[in-house]
Protein backbone atom coordinates (compact mmCIF):
# COMPACT_ATOMS: atom_id res chain seq x y z
CA UNK A 1 0.00 0.00 0.00
CA UNK A 2 1.14 3.56 -0.74
CA UNK A 3 2.04 5.78 2.18
CA UNK A 4 -0.14 8.53 0.69
CA UNK A 5 -3.21 6.29 0.99
CA UNK A 6 -2.86 5.98 4.78
CA UNK A 7 -5.09 8.28 6.85
CA UNK A 8 -4.94 8.27 10.66
CA UNK A 9 -7.57 9.60 13.04
CA UNK A 10 -6.40 10.40 16.56
CA UNK A 11 -9.17 10.81 19.14
CA UNK A 12 -7.59 12.53 22.14
CA UNK A 13 -10.27 12.11 24.78
CA UNK A 14 -10.45 12.67 28.51
CA UNK A 15 -10.71 8.97 29.36
CA UNK A 16 -9.03 7.30 26.39
CA UNK A 17 -6.77 7.90 23.39
CA UNK A 18 -7.79 6.05 20.22
CA UNK A 19 -5.74 5.86 17.02
CA UNK A 20 -7.53 4.53 13.92
CA UNK A 21 -5.53 3.77 10.76
CA UNK A 22 -7.38 3.67 7.45
CA UNK A 23 -6.27 2.76 3.94
CA UNK A 24 -8.16 4.90 1.42
CA UNK A 25 -7.26 2.84 -1.68
CA UNK A 26 -5.84 5.44 -4.04
CA UNK A 27 -7.37 8.26 -2.06
CA UNK A 28 -11.01 7.27 -2.55
CA UNK A 29 -12.88 8.31 0.66
CA UNK A 30 -15.70 5.90 -0.24
CA UNK A 31 -13.38 2.88 -0.12
CA UNK A 32 -11.81 3.16 3.32
CA UNK A 33 -10.42 0.00 4.90
CA UNK A 34 -9.63 0.08 8.62
CA UNK A 35 -6.31 -1.70 9.07
CA UNK A 36 -5.24 -0.69 12.58
CA UNK A 37 -6.85 0.23 15.90
CA UNK A 38 -4.91 1.26 18.99
CA UNK A 39 -6.10 2.56 22.34
CA UNK A 40 -4.53 3.70 25.59
CA UNK A 41 -5.86 5.12 28.87
CA UNK A 42 -5.86 8.88 28.63
CA UNK A 43 -3.72 10.81 31.08
CA UNK A 44 -3.02 14.51 31.13
CA UNK A 45 -6.43 15.81 30.03
CA UNK A 46 -9.21 17.45 31.99
CA UNK A 47 -12.63 18.10 30.45
CA UNK A 48 -11.22 17.56 27.00
CA UNK A 49 -8.31 20.00 27.43
CA UNK A 50 -4.62 19.08 27.75
CA UNK A 51 -3.32 19.97 31.21
CA UNK A 52 -0.12 17.84 31.17
CA UNK A 53 1.70 17.63 27.83
CA UNK A 54 4.15 14.90 28.89
CA UNK A 55 1.45 12.53 30.18
CA UNK A 56 -0.69 13.18 27.11
CA UNK A 57 2.25 12.52 24.77
CA UNK A 58 2.99 9.22 26.54
CA UNK A 59 -0.61 8.04 26.13
CA UNK A 60 -0.68 9.12 22.46
CA UNK A 61 2.58 7.28 21.81
CA UNK A 62 1.13 4.08 23.31
CA UNK A 63 -2.10 4.26 21.28
CA UNK A 64 -0.23 4.95 18.03
CA UNK A 65 2.26 2.15 18.67
CA UNK A 66 -0.59 -0.33 19.23
CA UNK A 67 -2.30 0.78 16.01
CA UNK A 68 0.96 0.60 14.02
CA UNK A 69 1.64 -2.91 15.31
CA UNK A 70 -1.80 -4.09 14.20
CA UNK A 71 -1.59 -2.41 10.80
CA UNK A 72 2.03 -3.23 10.09
CA UNK A 73 2.76 0.33 8.93
CA UNK A 74 4.59 3.33 10.32
CA UNK A 75 2.57 6.53 10.28
CA UNK A 76 3.87 10.08 9.90
CA UNK A 77 0.85 12.31 10.49
CA UNK A 78 -2.64 12.31 11.97
CA UNK A 79 -5.92 14.17 11.94
CA UNK A 80 -6.44 15.04 15.61
CA UNK A 81 -9.76 15.67 17.33
CA UNK A 82 -10.25 18.66 19.60
CA UNK A 83 -12.94 19.44 22.18
CA UNK A 84 -13.31 21.36 25.43
CA UNK A 85 -15.38 24.15 26.90
CA UNK A 86 -13.36 26.76 24.99
CA UNK A 87 -15.02 25.77 21.69
CA UNK A 88 -17.62 28.18 20.32
CA UNK A 89 -19.63 28.29 17.09
CA UNK A 90 -21.44 31.14 15.36
CA UNK A 91 -23.25 31.66 12.07
CA UNK A 92 -22.28 34.66 9.92
CA UNK A 93 -23.20 35.94 6.47
CA UNK A 94 -21.36 37.90 3.79
CA UNK A 95 -22.64 39.69 0.67
CA UNK A 96 -20.79 40.47 -2.58
CA UNK A 97 -21.69 41.71 -6.05
CA UNK A 98 -21.36 39.12 -8.80
CA UNK A 99 -18.37 40.11 -10.90
CA UNK A 100 -18.43 37.41 -13.57
CA UNK A 101 -19.10 38.08 -17.26
CA UNK A 102 -22.80 38.14 -17.98
CA UNK A 103 -23.46 38.11 -14.21
CA UNK A 104 -22.69 34.38 -14.11
CA UNK A 105 -21.53 33.30 -10.65
CA UNK A 106 -18.03 31.81 -10.59
CA UNK A 107 -16.04 30.04 -7.90
CA UNK A 108 -14.20 33.32 -7.34
CA UNK A 109 -17.50 35.00 -6.41
CA UNK A 110 -18.30 32.17 -3.99
CA UNK A 111 -14.87 32.46 -2.39
CA UNK A 112 -15.28 36.22 -1.98
CA UNK A 113 -18.70 35.78 -0.35
CA UNK A 114 -17.33 33.23 2.10
CA UNK A 115 -14.37 35.53 2.87
CA UNK A 116 -16.80 38.38 3.51
CA UNK A 117 -18.71 36.18 5.96
CA UNK A 118 -15.45 35.39 7.74
CA UNK A 119 -14.61 39.08 8.19
CA UNK A 120 -15.53 39.17 11.85
CA UNK A 121 -13.56 40.32 14.84
CA UNK A 122 -11.90 37.31 16.48
CA UNK A 123 -9.89 37.83 19.70
CA UNK A 124 -6.18 37.23 19.23
CA UNK A 125 -6.24 34.38 21.76
CA UNK A 126 -8.71 32.40 19.60
CA UNK A 127 -8.13 30.38 16.43
CA UNK A 128 -10.58 29.56 13.61
CA UNK A 129 -10.93 25.78 13.40
CA UNK A 130 -13.64 25.43 10.75
CA UNK A 131 -15.51 27.62 8.29
CA UNK A 132 -18.40 25.50 7.00
CA UNK A 133 -20.75 26.88 4.30
CA UNK A 134 -24.42 26.43 5.17
CA UNK A 135 -26.01 27.82 2.01
CA UNK A 136 -26.23 30.72 -0.41
CA UNK A 137 -28.76 33.34 -1.43
CA UNK A 138 -28.81 34.63 -5.03
CA UNK A 139 -30.89 37.77 -5.52
CA UNK A 140 -33.11 36.91 -2.52
CA UNK A 141 -33.53 33.28 -3.66
CA UNK A 142 -32.41 31.20 -0.68
CA UNK A 143 -31.81 27.49 -0.15
CA UNK A 144 -29.06 27.30 -2.80
CA UNK A 145 -26.21 24.85 -2.19
CA UNK A 146 -24.15 25.22 -5.40
CA UNK A 147 -24.45 28.75 -6.87
CA UNK A 148 -21.62 28.36 -9.40
CA UNK A 149 -23.01 28.71 -12.92
CA UNK A 150 -26.18 30.50 -11.85
CA UNK A 151 -26.96 34.07 -12.93
CA UNK A 152 -27.46 36.87 -10.47
CA UNK A 153 -26.40 40.28 -9.28
CA UNK A 154 -26.09 39.73 -5.52
CA UNK A 155 -24.56 36.69 -3.84
CA UNK A 156 -24.91 36.11 -0.10
CA UNK A 157 -23.12 33.31 1.79
CA UNK A 158 -24.01 31.88 5.21
CA UNK A 159 -21.23 30.05 7.04
CA UNK A 160 -20.79 28.43 10.44
CA UNK A 161 -17.52 29.53 12.04
CA UNK A 162 -16.07 27.37 14.83
CA UNK A 163 -13.28 28.80 16.96
CA UNK A 164 -11.18 27.53 19.85
CA UNK A 165 -8.57 28.82 22.24
CA UNK A 166 -5.15 29.09 20.60
CA UNK A 167 -3.43 27.83 23.77
CA UNK A 168 -5.58 24.69 23.92
CA UNK A 169 -5.00 23.93 20.25
CA UNK A 170 -1.28 24.55 20.61
CA UNK A 171 -0.99 22.26 23.63
CA UNK A 172 -2.84 19.50 21.80
CA UNK A 173 -0.63 19.80 18.71
CA UNK A 174 2.51 19.95 20.88
CA UNK A 175 1.45 16.73 22.64
CA UNK A 176 1.27 14.96 19.28
CA UNK A 177 4.38 16.67 17.94
CA UNK A 178 6.43 15.40 20.90
CA UNK A 179 5.81 11.82 19.75
CA UNK A 180 7.48 12.49 16.41
CA UNK A 181 4.16 12.66 14.56
CA UNK A 182 2.90 15.72 12.69
CA UNK A 183 -0.69 16.99 12.65
CA UNK A 184 -2.30 17.47 9.24
CA UNK A 185 -5.28 19.22 10.77
CA UNK A 186 -7.25 19.53 13.99
CA UNK A 187 -10.96 18.76 13.73
CA UNK A 188 -13.79 19.49 16.13
CA UNK A 189 -14.73 16.08 17.50
CA UNK A 190 -18.53 16.24 17.05
CA UNK A 191 -18.01 17.29 13.41
CA UNK A 192 -15.85 14.20 12.94
CA UNK A 193 -18.29 11.94 14.80
CA UNK A 194 -21.15 13.22 12.65
CA UNK A 195 -19.35 11.99 9.55
CA UNK A 196 -19.22 8.49 11.03
CA UNK A 197 -22.70 8.05 12.52
CA UNK A 198 -25.12 10.40 10.71
CA UNK A 199 -26.65 9.84 7.28
CA UNK A 200 -26.97 12.56 4.65
CA UNK A 201 -30.76 12.36 4.96
CA UNK A 202 -30.61 12.99 8.72
CA UNK A 203 -28.32 16.00 8.22
CA UNK A 204 -30.64 17.46 5.60
CA UNK A 205 -33.88 16.99 7.56
CA UNK A 206 -32.47 18.18 10.89
CA UNK A 207 -30.73 16.16 13.59
CA UNK A 208 -28.80 16.60 16.82
CA UNK A 209 -25.63 14.65 17.55
CA UNK A 210 -24.43 14.42 21.15
CA UNK A 211 -21.02 12.78 21.55
CA UNK A 212 -20.96 11.78 25.22
CA UNK A 213 -17.37 11.28 26.27
CA UNK A 214 -15.61 11.00 29.59
CA UNK A 215 -15.01 14.69 30.27
CA UNK A 216 -17.31 16.51 27.83
CA UNK A 217 -20.50 16.11 25.84
CA UNK A 218 -20.00 17.58 22.36
CA UNK A 219 -23.20 18.71 20.64
CA UNK A 220 -23.86 19.76 17.06
CA UNK A 221 -27.19 20.52 15.37
CA UNK A 222 -27.43 19.83 11.62
CA UNK A 223 -29.97 21.25 9.20
CA UNK A 224 -29.94 21.31 5.39
CA UNK A 225 -26.75 19.25 5.40
CA UNK A 226 -24.62 21.66 7.44
CA UNK A 227 -24.00 22.42 11.14
CA UNK A 228 -26.03 25.36 12.44
CA UNK A 229 -25.24 25.19 16.16
CA UNK A 230 -22.30 23.72 18.10
CA UNK A 231 -21.60 23.51 21.82
CA UNK A 232 -19.26 21.61 24.12
CA UNK A 233 -20.73 20.82 27.53
CA UNK A 234 -18.26 20.29 30.37
CA UNK A 235 -20.07 17.19 31.62
CA UNK A 236 -19.36 13.57 30.77
CA UNK A 237 -19.18 10.02 32.01
CA UNK A 238 -16.39 10.82 34.47
CA UNK A 239 -18.80 13.05 36.40
CA UNK A 240 -21.15 10.08 36.84
CA UNK A 241 -18.23 8.02 38.13
CA UNK A 242 -17.26 10.79 40.56
CA UNK A 243 -20.83 10.96 41.88
CA UNK A 244 -20.82 7.21 42.56
CA UNK A 245 -17.40 7.37 44.21
CA UNK A 246 -18.35 10.25 46.51
CA UNK A 247 -21.83 9.11 47.51
CA UNK A 248 -20.91 5.44 47.99
CA UNK A 249 -17.43 6.21 49.41
CA UNK A 250 -15.54 4.20 46.81
CA UNK A 251 -12.35 4.69 44.87
CA UNK A 252 -12.73 6.21 41.43
CA UNK A 253 -11.48 2.98 39.85
CA UNK A 254 -14.03 0.82 41.70
CA UNK A 255 -16.80 3.31 40.93
CA UNK A 256 -16.01 3.20 37.21
CA UNK A 257 -16.08 -0.59 37.23
CA UNK A 258 -19.39 -0.59 39.11
CA UNK A 259 -20.89 1.90 36.65
CA UNK A 260 -19.87 -0.14 33.61
CA UNK A 261 -20.83 -3.57 34.93
CA UNK A 262 -23.96 -2.86 37.00
CA UNK A 263 -24.91 0.73 36.22
CA UNK A 264 -28.27 1.80 34.79
CA UNK A 265 -29.54 5.28 33.88
CA UNK A 266 -33.28 4.70 34.20
CA UNK A 267 -35.06 3.56 37.37
CA UNK A 268 -38.19 2.61 35.41
CA UNK A 269 -36.53 -0.35 33.66
CA UNK A 270 -35.04 -2.02 36.74
CA UNK A 271 -36.53 -5.50 36.92
CA UNK A 272 -35.32 -6.48 40.36
CA UNK A 273 -34.01 -4.31 43.18
CA UNK A 274 -31.15 -6.66 44.03
CA UNK A 275 -28.19 -5.80 46.23
CA UNK A 276 -24.69 -5.24 44.91
CA UNK A 277 -21.51 -5.79 46.95
CA UNK A 278 -19.15 -2.81 46.91
CA UNK A 279 -15.75 -2.13 48.44
CA UNK A 280 -15.24 0.64 50.97
CA UNK A 281 -12.38 3.09 50.70
CA UNK A 282 -9.73 2.39 53.32
CA UNK A 283 -7.20 -0.17 54.34
CA UNK A 284 -9.69 -2.82 55.46
CA UNK A 285 -11.60 -2.82 52.14
CA UNK A 286 -14.67 -4.01 54.05
CA UNK A 287 -17.45 -5.17 51.75
CA UNK A 288 -20.76 -3.31 51.92
CA UNK A 289 -23.94 -3.57 49.89
CA UNK A 290 -25.94 -1.08 47.84
CA UNK A 291 -29.27 -1.65 46.14
CA UNK A 292 -29.57 -1.48 42.37
CA UNK A 293 -32.19 1.24 42.76
CA UNK A 294 -29.90 3.46 44.86
CA UNK A 295 -27.10 3.10 42.31
CA UNK A 296 -29.47 3.82 39.43
CA UNK A 297 -30.86 6.94 41.10
CA UNK A 298 -27.33 8.34 41.44
CA UNK A 299 -26.61 7.71 37.77
CA UNK A 300 -30.01 8.90 36.55
CA UNK A 301 -29.66 12.22 38.37
CA UNK A 302 -26.42 13.13 36.59
CA UNK A 303 -27.36 11.66 33.19
CA UNK A 304 -30.70 13.48 33.38
CA UNK A 305 -28.81 16.74 33.93
CA UNK A 306 -26.67 16.04 30.85
CA UNK A 307 -29.73 15.33 28.71
CA UNK A 308 -31.41 18.51 29.96
CA UNK A 309 -28.36 20.54 28.93
CA UNK A 310 -28.47 18.94 25.47
CA UNK A 311 -32.14 19.94 25.30
CA UNK A 312 -31.19 23.53 26.14
CA UNK A 313 -28.71 23.60 23.24
CA UNK A 314 -31.43 22.30 20.91
CA UNK A 315 -33.69 25.13 22.07
CA UNK A 316 -30.92 27.68 21.44
CA UNK A 317 -30.62 26.52 17.83
CA UNK A 318 -34.29 27.41 17.12
CA UNK A 319 -34.35 24.57 14.59
CA UNK A 320 -36.84 21.82 13.85
CA UNK A 321 -35.15 18.40 14.06
CA UNK A 322 -37.46 15.70 12.65
CA UNK A 323 -34.60 13.16 12.57
CA UNK A 324 -34.30 13.47 16.35
CA UNK A 325 -31.34 12.99 18.65
CA UNK A 326 -28.39 10.65 18.09
CA UNK A 327 -26.29 9.77 21.14
CA UNK A 328 -22.80 8.41 20.63
CA UNK A 329 -19.51 8.15 22.52
CA UNK A 330 -18.56 5.83 25.37
CA UNK A 331 -21.13 7.15 27.84
CA UNK A 332 -23.98 6.43 25.39
CA UNK A 333 -23.51 2.71 26.06
CA UNK A 334 -24.81 3.05 29.62
CA UNK A 335 -27.74 0.71 30.16
CA UNK A 336 -31.07 2.55 30.31
CA UNK A 337 -29.78 5.79 28.74
CA UNK A 338 -31.88 5.32 25.61
CA UNK A 339 -35.04 4.90 27.70
CA UNK A 340 -34.19 7.97 29.81
CA UNK A 341 -33.52 10.02 26.67
CA UNK A 342 -36.83 8.96 25.16
CA UNK A 343 -38.56 10.24 28.31
CA UNK A 344 -36.62 13.53 28.10
CA UNK A 345 -36.85 14.49 24.42
CA UNK A 346 -39.99 14.87 22.28
CA UNK A 347 -37.97 13.50 19.34
CA UNK A 348 -36.83 10.09 18.11
CA UNK A 349 -33.65 8.93 19.86
CA UNK A 350 -31.07 6.35 18.80
CA UNK A 351 -27.53 5.29 19.72
CA UNK A 352 -25.03 6.17 16.99
CA UNK A 353 -22.62 3.46 15.81
CA UNK A 354 -19.90 4.12 13.21
CA UNK A 355 -21.10 3.27 9.72
CA UNK A 356 -19.80 0.02 8.20
CA UNK A 357 -16.41 0.22 6.50
CA UNK A 358 -14.08 -2.41 5.13
CA UNK A 359 -11.40 -4.13 7.17
CA UNK A 360 -11.58 -4.41 10.94
CA UNK A 361 -15.30 -3.62 11.07
CA UNK A 362 -15.92 -5.71 14.18
CA UNK A 363 -13.25 -3.80 16.09
CA UNK A 364 -14.72 -0.36 15.43
CA UNK A 365 -18.45 -1.16 15.62
CA UNK A 366 -18.77 0.68 18.90
CA UNK A 367 -19.80 4.26 19.78
CA UNK A 368 -16.47 4.79 21.58
CA UNK A 369 -14.77 4.78 18.16
CA UNK A 370 -17.20 7.20 16.48
CA UNK A 371 -14.78 10.14 16.66
CA UNK A 372 -11.73 8.13 15.55
CA UNK A 373 -13.54 6.66 12.55
CA UNK A 374 -15.01 10.06 11.72
CA UNK A 375 -11.54 11.61 11.72
CA UNK A 376 -10.37 9.01 9.19
CA UNK A 377 -13.39 9.75 6.96
CA UNK A 378 -12.81 13.50 7.33
CA UNK A 379 -9.11 13.12 6.54
CA UNK A 380 -9.80 11.04 3.44
CA UNK A 381 -12.17 13.72 2.15
CA UNK A 382 -9.65 16.49 2.86
CA UNK A 383 -6.96 14.58 1.00
CA UNK A 384 -9.19 14.75 -2.09
CA UNK A 385 -9.51 18.53 -1.73
CA UNK A 386 -5.95 19.34 -0.67
CA UNK A 387 -3.72 16.39 -1.63
CA UNK A 388 -0.52 18.41 -1.19
CA UNK A 389 -1.14 18.71 2.56
CA UNK A 390 -0.20 15.08 3.08
CA UNK A 391 2.54 14.61 5.69
CA UNK A 392 3.45 18.27 6.13
CA UNK A 393 5.72 18.13 9.15
CA UNK A 394 4.94 20.64 11.86
CA UNK A 395 3.05 23.04 9.57
CA UNK A 396 0.02 23.44 11.83
CA UNK A 397 2.13 23.61 14.98
CA UNK A 398 4.23 26.44 13.56
CA UNK A 399 1.10 28.29 12.46
CA UNK A 400 -0.44 28.13 15.93
CA UNK A 401 2.88 28.99 17.57
CA UNK A 402 3.16 32.15 15.47
CA UNK A 403 -0.36 33.13 16.53
CA UNK A 404 0.61 32.74 20.20
CA UNK A 405 3.67 34.93 19.76
CA UNK A 406 1.39 37.75 18.67
CA UNK A 407 0.16 37.93 22.26
CA UNK A 408 3.51 39.33 23.30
Amino acid sequence: MDREDIVVGLDIGTSKIAAIIGNTWQGDPEKIEIIGVGTAPSKGLRKGVVVDIDLTSTAIREAIANAELMAGVEIGSVYAGIAGGHITGQTQNGVVAVAGEGREITQSDVDRAISAAQAISIPVEREVLHVIPQGFVVDNQDGIKEPVGMSGVRLEAYVHIITGAVASAQNLVRSVYNTGISVENIVLEPIASAGAVLSSEEKNLGVVLADMGGGTTDTVVYKDGAPHHTAVLSLGGDHVTSDIAQLLKMTHQDAEKLKVTRGCACVDIIEADDTIPISTVGGTRRTRFVTKRDLTEIIQCRMGEMLDLIGQEIAKSHLHIPSGVVLTGGSSLLDGLLELAEQTFPYPVRIGYPRPLKGLTDRIHNPIYATGVGLVIYGASQRQIEPKRTFIKGNLFEQILRRMKEWF
